[in-house]
């Protein structure tokens, strides 16, 4: 039994769906928190949402077409330390204004921190390299920012717990660019299995790839138009470029690949925070996880199923597995399975199916998740994917690479986020950024 789905009509699918997407944490609060008014911050629904990008290559793009179609919403600046980037980005929305006759000014900076000091900006997107992440998100939080973050929210387990005190600290709304849960399938599915309608679940198979491996591009010529130093950041100068780090352009204008940098060794995460950003953190969504976490994490030498393998309190195990699907999730329960992925659900009995949509739309615009950010703008209540719960997904990638690395199983304590009695394992919990780079 299959489905395609359209994520445009997602609320078509369940009257429970909205209310799923906004539990925060794992606390299953009815409501999501009401957060004191930042200041300058647009209340009224007539009001125009200024936004900056930050960070403006392949996923940035896909970003702008389902931004730059809300409502009063307007993209009124751009940041990007490589120029091809910045023309690029600046054509195609000042294009858009232009044909659809909207007056718009816009803005380019190649400092992000020029682009938050304008006080008429009220959102930023980030959409840079994961090492850049959390240095960005805690500055504009400082400024008063309200975030679009990208999976995986942090490139460590540190950084995203100095990224969820700085949100909260500020009032800030922060939505991680977790699409999927704005996705009708995957509402679906996380609806069966919180109702209990699977049963008793013991096992989820999470298909996302394998962790990062070491850096071996060849070494070239850094470009003119890009500043290399500061596409590093806090990153050691020994990363040397490979134009597949910050891609080229084809002749349509678009990158020749994804940025590369999220398959090595300390500039990225591999499979493993890459698409483990998304199916893990639809594991923890569907078994009440979110905000919290697994207990042991055993790599592949000691899992019962030769693959990275998570255990939670509750007994449940989430196994990174290859069952055939793609990047998918199976959830087994006792009155049966589903599995779903981006644009398919199949499972064991047609009462766990979701009702049929036939319309199908882009996956990479899904418009209704960047307009609950702009909708928890003015209401000032938290997204569907506030920054505990991708701080909380983000970990359980992480942990899994830590895992990897070490090759034993390690004893994981979610309350106070550390390894229980494992100084080694804690050690990898941040790095040391190089001179001047501090996160504060």
């Amino acid at each position: 039994m299959s489905n395609n789905i359209s994520r445009r009509n997602f609320l078509r699918l369940t009257a429970l769906g909205t209310s799923a997407m906004m539990l925060p944490s794992a606390a299953n609060a009815l409501e999501a928190p009401l957060l004191a008014p930042a200041k300058g911050k647009k209340g009224s629904a007539n009001d125009k949402i200024n936004i900056g990008f930050i960070g403006l290559g392949q996923q940035a793009i896909h970003l702008m077409n389902g931004f730059i179609t809300i409502p009063d919403v307007r993209i009124v600046a751009g940041c990007d330390i490589y120029d091809i980037k910045r023309d690029r980005f600046e054509q195609r929305v000042n294009k858009y204004y232009a044909d659809n006759k909207i007056k718009n000014k816009f803005t380019m900076y190649v400092r992000y921190e020029e682009l938050l000091a304008r006080p008429d900006i009220d959102a930023v997107v980030i959409a840079t390299p994961d090492h850049q992440h959390a240095l960005m998100a805690i500055a504009a939080c400082k400024a008063k920012k309200d975030i679009y973050l990208e999976k995986p929210l942090t490139f460590t387990i540190y950084e995203g717990q100095q990224l969820v005190k700085a949100v909260r600290e500020n009032n800030i709304i922060l939505q991680v660019g977790s699409m999927q849960r704005s996705s009708a399938e995957f509402i679906h599915a996380a609806n069966v299995v919180r109702e209990g309608r699977l049963g008793k679940v013991s096992l989820i198979k999470a298909y996302v790839g394998d962790g990062p491996k070491p850096y071996n591009l060849p070494k070239q010529e850094v470009p003119a138009g890009l500043d290399w130093d500061l596409w590093l950041g806090p990153l050691s100068e020994k990363f040397y470029y490979n134009h597949e780090l910050n891609p080229l352009l084809d002749e349509q204008g678009r990158d020749e690949c994804w940025g590369a940098w999220r398959w090595y060794q300390g500039m990225g995460g591999g499979f493993t925070t890459d698409w483990g950003a998304h199916m893990f953190d639809v594991a923890q969504w569907c078994i009440g996880k979110d905000g919290w976490g697994p207990s042991e994490i055993l790599p592949p030498s000691v899992s019962p199923y030769d693959c990275l393998t998570y255990r939670y309190d509750n007994g449940i195990e989430v196994a990174q597995m290859d069952f055939g699907h793609g990047q998918a999730v199976k959830v087994y329960g006792e009155n049966g399975w589903i599995i779903v992925g981006r644009g398919k659900y199949l499972a064991s009995d047609d009462a766990f199916m979701p009702t049929k949509v036939d319309q199908q739309a882009v996956y990479e615009t899904n418009v209704p998740h960047y307009q609950n950010f702009i909708d928890s703008i003015r209401s000032r209540r938290d997204p569907s994917v506030p920054v505990e719960v991708g701080h909380s997904s983000c970990t359980m990638c992480t942990l899994g690479n830590i895992a990897y690395e070490l090759n034993r199983p390690l004893q994981w304590n979610p309350i106070v986020q550390k390894f229980m009695n494992d100084d080694e394992a804690n050690s990898k919990l941040h790095y040391a950024y190089r001179e001047p780079y501090k996160l504060e």
